[in-house]
């Protein structure tokens, strides 16, 4: 059975070039600003699966049997419909594909759709609390290297 080595230097970040630690800041900066953006899609996702689950609480009903509504086809394309059966819903599972399911199980599948983006959010919340501690290290030891590199520079004679 082959096994792979890994070898991890660890390195101190005072020994780093102010050069290194510019591309590490950067890297840091990018990551940052990728797992927010990432949190923020989360975010909105689980306030749709939300909007679903209120929807289909407040919005069906016996009432609704025969009632004309606007059918989504896309995001900006409706088209009329009418509600043949207001106890099953059609549920959007994903990538295209919609299956249709009772009204209260269409709300247990959003609402453990919402929970896991919940547990997601908690995760990511961490990373990038995280990372963005690592960032703040990076830019007090860059600062007090571009401060130490000035004060032993010493001033250049006017000519």
């Amino acid at each position: 059975m082959a096994s792979t080595a890994t070898s991890e230097q660890e390195v101190q970040i005072q020994d780093l070039s102010l050069q290194q630690l510019s591309s590490v800041k950067k890297q840091l900066d990018d990551e940052v600003e990728h797992l927010t953006v990432s949190y923020s899609k989360l975010r909105a996702a689980q306030t749709r699966f939300r909007d679903c689950t209120k929807s289909i609480q407040n919005g069906v009903n016996a009432e609704m049997a025969g009632r004309p509504v606007l059918v989504p086809l896309t995001t900006s394309l409706y088209v009329p419909g009418a509600v043949a059966e207001p106890e099953r819903v059609i549920v959007d599972v994903g990538t295209g594909f919609f299956v249709e399911k009772s009204t209260k199980d269409a709300i247990i599948f959003y609402d453990a759709k919402s929970g896991e983006i919940g547990k997601n959010l908690i995760d990511l919340e961490k990373i990038v609390q995280s990372k963005s501690a690592n960032l703040r290290v990076v830019e007090d030891v860059l600062r007090h290297k571009v401060i130490s590199s000035n004060s032993a520079t010493p001033p250049q004679p006017a000519a």
